[in-house]
C-alpha cells in the first residue's frame, strides 16, 4: 500500500453527506443503515466505531465519514483523520476523534480529543459515565452504486 493511500483525502465528500448525518443520527440505526449512509457518502475514508450505552448494554457500530457530526445517545462524534497501516505490517488502525456531551439546557462538554488505537483501546480512552467509544477499523466508503436501466 502506497504513502498516498495510508493518507486518505479529507475533500472527498459528497452533497449527500447531509443524509448521511441524518441517518446516523436516528436511534437503533442497524447495519443495513450504517451500510446505506456510507454508499450515500460515496469514496472517502470511514473511522469504524463500536459505541456502548453502559445503561442499557446496547452495543451500535458507528460508521463515521471524515468530518462529518454524527450523534450517539447524547455524544456529538467527529473522525478529523483515520490511518490504516498496510497488510505487511502489525494490525493498526488509528482515528484522531473528537467527542462532545450535547444535552439539552447545558453548555456542551468535551470529553476528548485525540488518537485512539484499534489495537490498544485502554491507551488513550473515552471517559464518560453513560458511553464508551472505541476504534475497530478504518476503510474507505463503499463507491455508491450506479443502476443501468
Amino acid at each position: 500500500m502506497s504513502s498516498a493511500a495510508q493518507h486518505w483525502d479529507r475533500g472527498r465528500a459528497s452533497r449527500g453527506a447531509l443524509v448521511v448525518v441524518a441517518m446516523m443520527s436516528i436511534g437503533g440505526a442497524g447495519p443495513a443503515l450504517a451500510q446505506a449512509a456510507a454508499q450515500i457518502a460515496g469514496p472517502g475514508p470511514v473511522a469504524i466505531l463500536q459505541g456502548l450505552d453502559k445503561i442499557t448494554g446496547r452495543i451500535r457500530t458507528i460508521e463515521a465519514p471524515i468530518d462529518h457530526k454524527l450523534r450517539f445517545g447524547t455524544l456529538e462524534i467527529v473522525a478529523r483523520h483515520c490511518a490504516k497501516r498496510p497488510p505487511e505490517e502489525p494490525p493498526e488502525s488509528t482515528v484522531f476523534l473528537e467527542i462532545r456531551d450535547i444535552k439539552p439546557d447545558e453548555e456542551p462538554k468535551t470529553y476528548f480529543v485525540g488518537w485512539m488505537f484499534a489495537s490498544s483501546p485502554a491507551v488513550s480512552s473515552l471517559e464518560h459515565p453513560v458511553y464508551d467509544v472505541r476504534v475497530i477499523d478504518c476503510r474507505m466508503a463503499a463507491p455508491a452504486a450506479s443502476s443501468s436501466r
